[in-house]
C-alpha cells in the first residue's frame, strides 16, 4: 500500500505564520506538524509515502529528507496549481499506478496511529475503499457520509452541504482499493471542468464512484486534531504535550522554572522565568525575565519581560516588554 499526504496548501487560516512557511511546517509540541504525522506512519510500513507539496516546498522536502528518509520511501510531487484535493490526488497517479492507496491530510494529526485505521479498513472485508468518519455538531463544515439504512455501505457523499442528512463528517483519511477508478473518474471530473467552489473535489470523486456501482464502507476515527487554525492549533499543541512533553538536553536553564508538559528545543535559552504548562519553544530561542504559558514559540526568537499566554509568536520574532511604575490610591483597582 502506498500513503499519499496532501501538503500543498498555502494555509490562509493561519496567518500570518504562514507567509513564511507552509502550513505542514508549521511548528507544535517540539516538531513541524508533518513530521508528527509521519511519526504515527511509521508502524504502517507503507511502500511509499508521496507527499503533494506546492507552497515552499523546499521547507517541507528538506525537514522531511533530514528526518525521515531513512524511514520511509518518499517520492514528492509538485502541485504548482491549487486548484482542490481531488487534483493534489489526481497528479500522483504516474507513481501510484494501480497500488491500493491511503489518503492522509497534511494537516490533520490523529491521536490513534495510522495502523489503528489499517486494521479497521481491513475488517471492513471486500469493497472499494474505506473513509474515517466521526459524528460532528456541526456538518455544514464537512464532507458528510450517509449511509443506507441498515447497512454498512456508504449511500451519498457531499461536500459541505446546506441541508446536511448525516452527522458524519469526514475525518480526512481514507483508504481506495479501486485505484484506477478513482483515477478515471479524476480525469473526467477535470476533462470535464467538473468543480466544487471551485475546486476538484475528492468528495466528489468519491460520490461519482458510488454513483458507477463502487461500494464504500466506514470506519471510526475516535479523536482527530485540525491544525489548520491558531485556536485549534494551541488545542492540538495541548494534547501532543499530554501525550509526551520533549525538553531537550541542549538547552540552558537559569534561574528559571519549567512547569510540564513543555517541549524545549536545541539551543534554547531560558533565564530568570516561568515557561509551562502546555508550551512548545522551538531551536534557538532566547527567553529572559518572561511568564509563557498554552503557548507556541518559534525559532531564533528573542522574548523578555513578557506575560503570553495563548499566543503563537513565529520565528525570528522580538518581543520585549517594559517595567511599569505605579502610584496607587486607596481603594483601587486595576487591570492589565
Amino acid at each position: 500500500m502506498k500513503v499519499i499526504i496532501p501538503a500543498a496548501g498555502t494555509g490562509t487560516r493561519l496567518f500570518p505564520h504562514t507567509h513564511t512557511k507552509p502550513k505542514p511546517m508549521v511548528y507544535i509540541a517540539g516538531k513541524p506538524i508533518i513530521g508528527h504525522i509521519l511519526d504515527r506512519m511509521i508502524d504502517l510500513r507503507p511502500e511509499e509515502v508521496i507527499l503533494v507539496v506546492g507552497y515552499r516546498k523546499d521547507q517541507v522536502i528538506s525537514y522531511v529528507n533530514e528526518h525521515y528518509k531513512d524511514v520511509f520511501n518518499i517520492k514528492y510531487v509538485d502541485q504548482q496549481k491549487r486548484l482542490g484535493l481531488g487534483h493534489s490526488i489526481y497528479l500522483t497517479r504516474d507513481i501510484v499506478s494501480d497500488s491500493r492507496i491511503m489518503i492522509a491530510l497534511g494537516d490533520m494529526i490523529f491521536k490513534s496511529g495510522y495502523m489503528d485505521f489499517y486494521e479497521q479498513y481491513s475488517n471492513n472485508g471486500c469493497c472499494a475503499g474505506s473513509i474515517g468518519v466521526r459524528e460532528v455538531d456541526d456538518p455544514q463544515k464537512y464532507g458528510i457520509v450517509e449511509l443506507i439504512p441498515s447497512s454498512d455501505y456508504i449511500k451519498k457523499l457531499e461536500e459541505k452541504p446546506e441541508h446536511p442528512t448525516s452527522n458524519l463528517g469526514i475525518s480526512g483519511v481514507y483508504f481506495i482499493q479501486e485505484t484506477p477508478v478513482l483515477f478515471e473518474v479524476l480525469d473526467w471530473m477535470i476533462t470535464n471542468d467538473i468543480r466544487t467552489r471551485n475546486e476538484y473535489q475528492l468528495t466528489d470523486a468519491l460520490e461519482e464512484m458510488i454513483k458507477r456501482g463502487s461500494k464504500f464502507k466506514t470506519f471510526t476515527v475516535s479523536s482527530w486534531y485540525d491544525c489548520g487554525h491558531a485556536e485549534s492549533l494551541l488545542a492540538t499543541n495541548r494534547v501532543l504535550l499530554d501525550e509526551k512533553d520533549d525538553v531537550n538536553n541542549t538547552h540552558e536553564i537559569i534561574d528559571s522554572v519549567l512547569i510540564r508538559p513543555v517541549a524545549i528545543g536545541k539551543n534554547v535559552k531560558i533565564k530568570n522565568s516561568v515557561i509551562g504548562p502546555y508550551t512548545s519553544i522551538a531551536r534557538d530561542t532566547n527567553i529572559t525575565n518572561s511568564i509563557i504559558s498554552n503557548s507556541v514559540i518559534g525559532s531564533r526568537t528573542h522574548i523578555s519581560k513578557i506575560n503570553l499566554q495563548s499566543s503563537i509568536i513565529g520565528d525570528d520574532a522580538n518581543l520585549a516588554g517594559k517595567h511599569n511604575s505605579l502610584n496607587i490610591g486607596d481603594s483601587s483597582s486595576i487591570e492589565f
